[in-house]
C-alpha cells in the first residue's frame, strides 16, 4: 500500500465558500479512487485567504514568512494538486494568481493537477480553458483533461447536482490515475541543492 499526498488549494474569499466546497468534493473523489487502487491518501487543504497578507508581503519583499513557506512546500511537494479559484471578470482571482506567481520555477514540472472554478454564471466556465489551464501549462504541470466549473445552479442545499457530481467523479478519477502511475513524491525540491558533485566541480578547475 502506497501513501499519497494531495494538496488542495482553494482561493475563495468568503466563508463559507462554494470554492472550498468544490475543492473538498474534488479531493474526496480523488481520494476514493486512489483508495480503490490500494493507495492511502493524506489530504492537505490550503485556504489562500488565510495567507493573503503573507502572499502580498512576499511579492513586495521577495521573502516568504515561515507559514507561507510551509504552504508553498505543501503545494509543490504533494503527489497531486487540486486547485479551485472563483472566477472574477472572466479569469482567476488575484489571490490565486499571486500565490502561483510565488511558486519556484520548475517546482510543478510533471506534477498532476486538477483545476476547478466557481462563478456566478455558467458563462465564466470558459475561463478554465483560456486562463487557468494555460497558467499550469506554462508551469509544465500535467493538467488532467476534465476541468470542473460550478455555478450557483449546480448546487442544491450544499450538495452537487447530478451533472456536477458526474464531472467531479470523472475529474477525480483522472487525477487519481495520474498520481497512481507515478512514484511517490519526495517532497519539494531544495532550491539550494547541488546539481553537480564537489568532485566534478573541483575536476573542472583543471580545464
Amino acid at each position: 500500500m502506497t501513501r499519497r499526498t494531495l494538496a488542495v488549494v482553494s482561493a475563495g474569499l468568503g466563508q463559507p465558500s462554494s470554492t472550498r466546497l468544490l475543492a473538498d468534493q474534488l479531493a474526496a473523489a480523488t481520494r476514493d479512487e486512489l483508495a480503490r487502487r490500494g493507495d492511502t491518501v493524506d489530504i492537505r487543504p490550503v485556504e489562500l485567504r488565510e495567507h493573503a497578507h503573507d502572499i502580498v508581503n512576499h511579492l513586495l519583499t521577495g521573502f516568504p514568512s515561515p507559514g507561507l513557506r510551509e504552504v508553498l512546500d505543501t503545494a509543490t511537494g504533494a503527489d497531486g494538486l487540486i486547485t479551485v479559484t472563483p472566477i472574477f471578470n472572466a479569469s482567476y482571482n488575484g489571490l490565486f494568481k499571486s500565490f502561483f506567481d510565488l511558486v519556484d520555477a520548475g517546482a510543478l514540472v510533471d506534477r498532476p493537477v486538477l483545476v476547478g472554478a466557481t462563478g456566478g454564471t455558467a458563462r465564466h466556465s470558459l475561463a478554465l480553458e483560456h486562463a487557468v489551464r494555460p497558467m499550469f501549462a506554462y508551469l509544465r504541470a500535467v493538467v488532467v483533461p476534465t476541468t470542473v466549473f460550478a455555478a450557483p445552479e449546480d448546487w442544491s442545499a450544499g450538495t452537487a447536482d447530478g451533472a456536477l457530481r458526474a464531472r467531479i467523479t470523472r475529474a477525480g478519477a483522472e487525477l487519481a490515475e495520474q498520481v497512481h502511475r507515478r512514484a511517490p513524491s519526495t517532497g519539494p525540491a531544495d532550491p539550494f541543492a547541488l546539481t553537480t558533485s564537489f568532485e566534478d566541480l573541483l575536476g573542472g578547475l583543471g580545464h
